[in-house]
């Protein structure tokens, strides 16, 4: 691959100063915005519990309140052709250019797409469009399907995308290996990289065992030291903070190869913490 240009430290801090965050549309929402820049771009994900009207709702309301909303559009949240033209519909009107895809995590779809990739088709035959459609990668693949499965679903997906985000990863390594991968393959879309955001060790493992990062659960020990590790997970004592992993990220920000875009940082409603640290690098 291409050589890299930017320093560690450049990298990284280019990485921070344009980082995006993400939000879940709960109670704590409102407050949640407070912590964050004027005008930062938001991903606001769908809630299995409070489903994707909640969603499209806190689009509609960060949209209003300056900030660059990215609602997520779970396929398995939708129920038909006409349910997502209205959603679409109240998006356009909100001012919203940029949507996220995902499959989304119901075991049972409401309705009739059960896949990404059937709902992007859809929305393509709609009258409604998105300057920026992104789907998900998987660098350290994903708990219920295997590799060849997602190389196939990403392939399909792709035409129909502006960029990707990955899966909740604290491995730069890893990250790198995967892109080199899918570009390997003829796939050359930008790629944000998702990060924890700033969090107790014990929640943050908590969360990553939920989603299937196992691998990066082992480098996390590892970068921490195991003694040091167990004793703050069983003490629910330390703060994990993305340090290293976005320092590691940080000579390829500006590969033209490699494409990474920025980074996503997967807040789960922490804020004010992920943020304090995030000023506190770029302020040096």
């Amino acid at each position: 691959m291409a050589q890299q240009s930017f320093s560690r430290s450049d990298g990284a801090d280019a990485l921070l100063r344009d980082a995006r965050f993400e939000l879940m549309p709960f109670d704590s929402f409102d407050d949640e915005l407070t912590y964050l820049p004027d005008g930062a771009t938001i991903a606001i994900t769908t809630s299995p519990q409070l489903g994707i009207e909640r969603t499209v709702e806190r689009s509609e309301q960060a949209a209003a309140d300056g900030y660059e909303p990215v609602p997520h559009i779970a396929a398995r949240y939708v129920r038909d052709g006409d349910h997502l033209e209205e959603i679409a519909r109240r998006l356009t009107e909100a001012g919203v250019t940029e949507i996220f895809v995902p499959g989304g995590d119901r075991e049972e779809p409401v309705g009739e797409f059960e896949s990404a990739y059937q709902l992007l088709v859809a929305l393509d035959e709609t009258e409604y469009s998105f300057e920026e459609v992104g789907i998900t990668g998987y660098p350290e693949g994903h708990e219920f399907l295997d590799e060849q499965t997602l190389r196939t679903e990403m392939d399909k997906k792709a035409p129909y995308a502006t960029f990707i985000v990955t899966q909740l990863c604290y491995d730069p390594e890893a990250v790198i290996e995967w892109i080199e991968k899918i570009r390997g393959r003829g796939v050359d879309l930008p790629v944000e990289v998702g990060i924890p955001g700033v969090m107790k060790y014990s929640r943050l493992l908590q969360i990553s065992r939920k989603v299937g990062v196992g691998d990066s659960v082992k480098f996390l020990r590892k970068t921490t030291g195991v003694v040091d590790f167990v004793r703050q997970i069983v003490g629910s004592r330390g703060t994990y903070k993305p340090d290293e992993l976005v320092d590691g990220l940080g000579p390829y920000a500006d590969d033209e190869e490699y494409r990474i875009s920025g980074i996503h940082i997967y807040t789960f409603n922490q804020t004010k913490d992920t943020e304090d640290w995030r000023r506190g690098r770029l302020q040096g």
